[in-house]
């Protein structure tokens, strides 16, 4: 599964996926004892590449954005993650990633290293971690197509990943028929809501771009 925008692709950790069979939505509704709401959250972050990050752009001459100036091309694709949601401790995600790459000019062979970022995020507004590796790109000589792999790790602690458990029961607390807050959402309550947000954590992983980069991919 390709990650291209967070709000729209999360991956499922190998401990998530073991645990619960695969992908569930926050809030599955269960009606087997009245109306409540199963606990299935994971400590495990989402992980996925932010909007206009997923794609660099490399010009032969600086300031000439034209398609014939085009030197290379490169997409992360493949973003994989693996988690232990059981540490106590610290959350681990082990994050890999895939780059293909394209050259206009196949002559030589040559080496093109480009810088990524990985960012935990907290609450989706607060950076907790930031860290800046790079990976490398081998063209052999003659052609114009090359692939890279990255792997990372990312820490969350997981305390605060970690649901209150006064804020868990009111989440999952069983609501019969006729009672007065039956249809209420809990997640409507803005303590719960402010409580989930504060536990939910992201792990974004994209390329590190300066602003003209940025731009370009934001208005091509």
């Amino acid at each position: 599964m390709n990650a291209r925008r967070l709000t729209a692709t999360v991956l499922c950790s190998a401990a998530a996926l073991t645990a619960l069979s695969g992908c569930k939505t926050k809030g599955e509704i269960v009606v087997d004892e009245g109306v409540g709401i199963s606990q299935i959250r994971s400590k495990c972050p989402a992980v996925g590449i932010p909007d206009y990050t997923g794609d660099v752009t490399l010009f032969r001459t600086p300031g000439d954005r034209t398609a014939p100036n085009v030197d290379i091309t490169a997409s992360m694709t493949n973003v994989r993650t693996v988690c232990n949601e059981l540490a106590t401790d610290k959350v681990t995600s082990q994050v890999s990633f895939k780059v293909l790459a394209r050259r206009n000019g196949t002559a030589g062979a040559r080496q093109v290293v480009l810088p990524y970022f990985v960012t935990v995020l907290q609450g989706g507004t607060a950076v907790i971690s930031k860290r800046v590796g790079t990976v490398a790109l081998n063209f052999a000589d003659g052609q114009d197509r090359a692939e890279g792999t990255a792997q990372v790790n990312a820490f969350v602690d997981a305390a605060a990943a970690t649901l209150p458990q006064d804020v868990r029961d009111r989440i999952t607390r069983k609501r019969k028929a006729g009672m007065a807050d039956a249809a209420v959402d809990p997640l409507s309550d803005p303590q719960v809501k402010a409580a989930v947000a504060r536990s939910t954590f992201e792990v974004l992983v994209g390329f590190q771009l300066d602003e003209t980069q940025l731009a370009y991919n934001a208005t091509r």
